[in-house]
């Protein structure tokens, strides 16, 4: 079995690889810090090619998108973040296609908040729904293969490194406090959803959330 982790170099991309690695299997982990550009069709279409047949694709890249709301959002970094995650997302499933073996998935990366709403996090609420979307449409379109996603909610990764510790700290404890759970996510929580949907030959045109029960709070 080979798999392709695109976003696989860091954050959730990178716990699903570590969890694949337990497995017999070959994983190739592509990102920016790869050198792979999810946003660049030409790159990924040469990619793929050059990769050859594989069974599984995980797609955990994703964009900085901007908050505000809509009278004072930075339209151009706003179409920069859905070109990257979304247009992104979508040219590498459309260049990975072709190569992906029969009985193989294809699973995304979407947000809790493409379905939950919150004032001020416009792009990420389209860019999310957009894919949440086009996830059913392409589990049409390609079947037989398997097309789902994964919808995090706020998760423990490296994203969030910029902020300082107790800042932190205090945005992780206020949230596990409303969060039914009680507490917020980890990586690796994230990985099993990714595991799930490649080993469920059920589960296609899914979105699979793992956000402690933020769409319920």
């Amino acid at each position: 079995m080979r798999t392709f982790v695109v976003g696989g170099t860091s954050g959730i991309g990178h716990a699903v690889v570590e969890a694949l690695q337990a497995r017999p299997g070959e994983i190739v982990a592509a990102s920016r810090a790869t050198g792979f550009d999810i946003s660049d069709p030409a790159q990924a279409k040469a990619f793929f090619e050059q990769q050859g047949s594989f069974d599984h694709l995980v797609i955990t890249a994703g964009s900085q998108a901007p908050g505000g709301e809509l009278s004072e959002l930075d339209l151009t970094a706003a179409k920069a973040a859905f070109e990257t995650k979304f247009w992104g997302s979508v040219t590498t499933v459309q260049a990975a296609v072709p190569h992906i073996r029969p009985g193989g998935t294809i699973t995304l990366t979407t947000g809790f908040l493409a379905r939950r709403t919150v004032p001020g996090t416009f792009v990420k609420t389209a860019m999310n729904a957009a894919l949440e979307a086009t996830v059913k449409i392409l589990a049409r379109e390609l079947a037989p293969l398997r097309v789902n996603a994964v919808s995090p909610g706020l998760t423990k990764t490296e994203a969030y490194t910029g902020m300082t510790p107790e800042a932190r700290a205090q945005m992780y404890q206020g949230a596990a406090e409303n969060l039914p759970a009680g507490r917020v996510a980890q990586a690796q929580d994230l990985a099993a959803g990714y595991l799930f949907a490649i080993d469920t030959p059920s589960v296609t045109g899914t979105v699979i959330d793992i956000d402690g029960g933020a769409l319920v709070a």
